[in-house]
């Protein structure tokens, strides 16, 4: 493949068209770019290099990889890749690339009934971008059938919520590390965007060990001056649940409670039914379907909250959400600022409380301890593996 990759060169960029399909994708005719979104824009369409672009929660990130993808499609050039963590993402992400007439197709575990559909469509052209989550990468699989199709045609590869990188990539994710190897298979000088709104020192040398030196970051301001954060120290899981109820009696729109753990989402969920509230409990346990019908469900404003561990969590984009509530503590500082950034994108206030609890710790400490395999677990994993090659091959395949 290394012969046949061909360089895509400069791309001369349509302001007009950029406006037009930004206005198409917010659904507003007057509506004008924000600060440093069309200068990103810009670059990737005429400037082959790698960029990190670091702007708040809710300030259009994906609004940069969608025109740039479908400017360069209207120019001639190849079909974009994107990176993407989790499927309640991609699903948001497919909805919007669809407002502006971006082609985009996933291949993921919730539509494997699809995937021949999707790869003949790759093959004959007709998609112009690939949504596939980063454990797809490590599938021999997908880059015999689908990435040795496409790979010398991919004119952007973009890698969503970056700091995955960094913050998961060591244990959570780790094969976002994989995209630098696969970096070889694409033309010479592919546009490659990483978007994130999280990304301090650290990340952005995990960043450039991951996609390459010479990266040019844009960093915006981070405020979000439409949301209002409290921070309530209760201890009690009683309390913090009292008073869950009567703040949401309180609260006007919809939104998002976050929870640690799905046992936390089922009791909780529960208790505000019982209470008379429209909730739900949104859990990476549920089935596809399940996911989507609750994601549309808050989108529409027919329930009042749902009740999410970090299954409903980067990405998700519902501009007029109007409150976030942590029941407990986040695992970090990034999944706070992540969460909390659901709220007030398209509203002019918002609120976002964080409720603290004495088990916030032992949860924590759970996860730590958990997070490996012991040795002896590891060692029956080699030994199921080796037993039975074509069979984890083909799981791997459907799960990722």
């Amino acid at each position: 493949m290394a012969d046949t990759r061909s360089p895509i060169g400069r791309i001369e960029y349509d302001a007009s068209r950029a406006l037009q399909l930004l206005r198409a994708g917010v659904g507003q005719p007057d509506i004008e770019f924000r600060d440093g979104q069309e200068g990103a824009i810009r670059q990737m369409v005429e400037e082959p290099g790698r960029s990190l672009v670091v702007e708040r929660t809710g300030w259009g990130k994906s609004f940069v990889y969608f025109i740039s993808a479908k400017l360069l499609r209207e120019a001639g050039a190849g079909p974009t890749l994107l990176i993407s963590p989790l499927l309640s993402l991609m699903r948001n992400q497919i909805d919007a690339a669809q407002r502006m007439g971006v082609t985009a197709e996933t291949i993921n575990s919730s539509n494997s009934d699809l995937w021949a559909n999707v790869v003949s469509r790759i093959r004959s052209d007709e998609v112009d971008i690939l949504l596939i989550s980063p454990e797809r990468l490590a599938n021999e699989q997908f880059r015999n059938e689908v990435l040795a199709e496409i790979g010398d045609r991919v004119t952007m590869l973009v890698v969503d919520e970056a700091h995955c990188v960094s913050d998961w990539g060591h244990d959570f994710r780790p094969d976002y590390r994989r995209i630098a190897r696969l970096l070889p298979l694409f033309p010479r000088n592919i546009r490659v965007l990483a978007t994130t709104a999280t990304a301090n020192r650290r990340v952005v040398q995990d960043l450039e060990e991951a996609l390459g030196p010479n990266l040019r970051v844009q960093r915006g301001d981070l405020a979000r001056p439409s949301l209002s954060l409290q921070t309530i120290r209760m201890p009690s899981r009683a309390r913090r649940m009292a008073w869950v109820a009567r703040r949401l009696s309180e609260l006007d729109g919809s939104g998002i409670i976050y929870v640690l753990t799905v046992r936390d989402a089922i009791q909780l969920s529960n208790w505000l039914k019982h209470q008379g509230f429209n909730v739900h409990a949104y859990t990476g346990s549920l089935e596809s379907d399940e996911r989507v019908r609750l994601e549309r469900s808050l989108l529409k404003n027919e329930v009042k909250a749902l009740v999410a561990t970090t299954a409903l969590g980067m990405g998700f984009d519902k501009p007029d959400l109007r409150f976030v509530i942590h029941f407990q503590v986040p695992q970090s500082i990034i999944h706070y600022y992540q969460q909390v950034g659901r709220a007030g994108r398209g509203v002019n206030q918002a609120y976002g409380v964080l409720l603290g609890g004495s088990e916030d710790l032992n949860i924590q400490d759970y996860f730590i301890h958990s997070a490996f395999p012991t040795r002896d677990e590891a060692g029956q994993v080699l030994n199921a593996l080796e037993s039975a090659p074509m069979a984890c091959q083909s799981a791997a395949w459907r799960q990722s």
